[in-house]
């Protein structure tokens, strides 16, 4: 048994590491390089996954579960309620007239009229996981189209709970646990009136609004306060499974709920820290679902009826096209909108394998006109990415692209110009100067503590390490001009400071080292910009020193002025002979000059004045990026 779990997680994981490289190269998009794998290996091509995909692809649904959480984290509720009117109307819109339609196509070619309403409402619904990762690959998401396509799918979450009640009634027997066969597991409501129904289903969402919203903070300190990512990873998984379980138990969707509960906990200063570690899992899971999608193409199926099958494809493709068009048209989108909003809605989607299996238990429809079905949900699946590569290369398209802005509703946050790693005592002070002088700056640190006060001051604050690339993309580093790392550990100054040069090449880096041995590290590491955390003030108190001594204040100032120069020069100097034979020679050169530097008169004459820097005036100047 253990041996066959392990084949077949070497197929799935082999598939998706030589088919999903090879589809982008050749511009197709990952999900049409994961159906097309999953087809290859599926029972009816090379037979290497078989009879357990069924319960693969429910396991792999959980994909779909993350990635509506990650996309409602990235939603805060006052921008999700200026979507009401694309999510109500479009949304309903869109379910009631492809519904309508469809059932009225399924009637005209002498179907009877329960299983025509039945393969309408299956119909009618499109793929989540499909539309929204090929959306966010060609990064259409923000687009008006891909917002308009985003809000009808909301909808058609919220629809499913309906659907799954009206299937019963379409049976022509005796028929209870609707939910139970639609989820696989026992729900709480059976045998409860419909008040009492409505009562758990409003409880249920209760739950999730006010535990993220007042509850989910001291837990997550307390979560945090160990100071071990995997047990913040552990909590984050069994955040949303937790969440999916309950909304399963009274009958809802689990990808609706976890999106709400991404809705709540938007504002969190926890919510970088959630996406960066469920990013991994969806993605793995979201390919496992499109490999299980694609091995559930029953081939010889399709080859007997192959006429009937692709022209039922092509005709559902076309139709639910020609609907959503009318429909994006009538809520007055452009044209460059209407289209993306149609291709991507254009395919049925994986909630149509969870109706149609229900509606196969309760009779509604025969198992032939299901596996036809199921047949046409996958390959319509398969259609919708070559769709929107045909888009991408419309010239109509791609200008309109370029002279599109985003929705004002989703307007992502304004990236600050500094990232701050660490919020200790240089930390705080750099990032209070930094914002009283209106320069935009966001905080990283990993005390929970810290993180909630700094957003209490106004102050920009996320619960992250920032030795995580994901944490860094997170806080904007890809905008970002400056990153400054004042956290006291060299070691992961060394870590954060390579992994950012590395992937945000474009970044100035500003490093704090606490004493001269450190210094000499990041120096010899290739660091440009490395400051001691008491050399400032030690300076200025032997200048203060020297004053209250009875030296005059602009020679004090002007001695501190040369001494600091000279220091920090010799410093890069002695860096490179750090662990030699002669570095303590080297060091009793560099002191006696230092001495002969500030004591001789003439060389103080030279120095720079405290508030004019002469030397970066000129240099200024010379560039012409002199700034009055």
């Amino acid at each position: 048994m253990s041996g066959d779990f392990l084949f077949q997680a070497f197929v799935y994981l082999a598939a998706a590491v030589i088919a999903v490289p090879v589809a982008k190269r050749l511009g197709l998009g990952s999900v049409l390089g994961y159906l097309l794998a999953g087809a290859v290996i599926g029972p009816y091509v090379l037979g290497l996954v078989g009879g357990a995909s069924g319960d693969v692809m429910h396991f792999a649904e959980f994909g779909v579960v993350m990635m509506l959480f990650l996309i409602g984290l990235e939603l805060q509720p006052s921008l999700l309620w200026r979507l009401r009117l694309p999510i109500l109307g479009m949304g309903s819109a869109q379910v009631l007239i492809t519904a309508g339609v469809v059932g009225g196509v399924a009637l005209l070619l002498g179907f009877p009229a329960r299983p025509s309403i039945a393969l309408g409402l299956v119909f009618a619904m499109s793929s989540t996981a499909i539309v929204l990762q090929s959306l966010q690959e060609r990064g259409w998401l923000k687009l008006r189209g891909g917002q308009a396509g985003f809000s009808v799918l909301l909808f058609q979450d919220i629809a499913v709970i309906p659907m799954l009640a009206l299937m019963p009634l379409l049976a022509t027997g005796v028929v209870g646990g609707g939910t139970e066969a639609a989820h696989g597991s026992h729900s709480l409501l059976e045998g409860l009136s419909a008040w009492q129904q409505t009562l758990a289903v409003l409880a249920a969402g209760g739950a999730v609004i006010v535990g993220g919203r007042f509850l989910s903070r001291p837990v997550f300190r307390f979560i945090a306060g160990a100071r071990l990512p995997e047990v913040f990873t552990a909590f984050a998984l069994l955040l949303v499974v937790g969440i999916s379980l309950l909304m399963s138990l009274v009958g809802l969707s689990p990808a609706l709920g976890a999106f709400l509960a991404g809705v709540v906990l938007a504002e969190s200063e926890y919510r970088h820290e959630l996406e960066g570690d469920i990013e991994p899992f969806k993605g793995l899971l979201l390919g496992l679902f499109f490999l299980s999608v694609g091995a559930s193409v029953d081939f010889p199926f399709i080859r007997e009826h192959l006429g009937l099958i692709i022209a039922a494809t092509l005709g559902i493709v076309t139709l639910k096209i020609s609907v959503l068009l009318g429909i994006a048209r009538v809520f007055q989108r452009r044209w460059s909108d209407a289209f993306l909003f149609a291709l991507a809605l254009s395919q049925v989607g994986e909630f149509a394998f969870v109706l149609l299996a229900l509606a196969t238990n309760l009779g509604v429809l025969t198992a032939e006109w299901s596996r036809g079905a199921v047949a046409v949900t996958a390959l319509s699946m398969m259609t919708t990415p070559p769709l929107l590569m045909l888009l991408a290369k419309w010239p109509r398209r791609a200008a309109a692209e370029q002279n599109e802005r985003p929705m004002d509703t989703i307007e992502p946050e304004v990236p600050g110009k500094v990232i701050l790693a660490g919020f200790g005592r240089m930390g705080n002070i750099i990032g209070r100067f930094l914002q009283a002088n209106g320069v935009p700056t966001t905080v990283l640190d990993t005390n929970t503590e810290l993180v909630e006060g700094v957003r209490k001051v106004g102050l920009r604050a996320w619960y992250g390490d920032a030795s995580r690339l994901d944490m860094l993309r997170a806080a904007g580093a890809e905008h970002a001009e400056l990153l400054i790392i004042t956290i006291s550990d060299t070691a992961k100054i060394r870590a954060i400071g390579d992994m950012a040069r590395k992937h945000f090449p474009h970044l100035k880096i500003m490093a704090r080292s606490r004493k001269r041995v450190d210094a000499y590290e990041l120096i010899n590491a290739g660091f440009d910009h490395v400051y001691r955390e008491t050399l400032g003030t030690s300076i200025d108190m032997g200048a203060d020193a020297l004053h209250m001594l009875g030296f005059r204040a602009y020679h004090a100032r002007r001695a501190a002025l040369a001494f600091r120069k000279h220091n920090e020069a010799a410093m890069r100097d002695l860096a490179k002979h750090w662990g030699s034979k002669n570095y303590f020679e080297l060091l009793r050169a560099k002191i006696e000059e230092a001495e002969n530097l500030v004591r001789g008169g003439a060389s103080l004459k030279d120095q720079i004045d405290a508030a004019w820097d002469n030397e970066s005036l000129r240099d200024e100047a010379a560039k012409g990026t002199l700034r009055r």
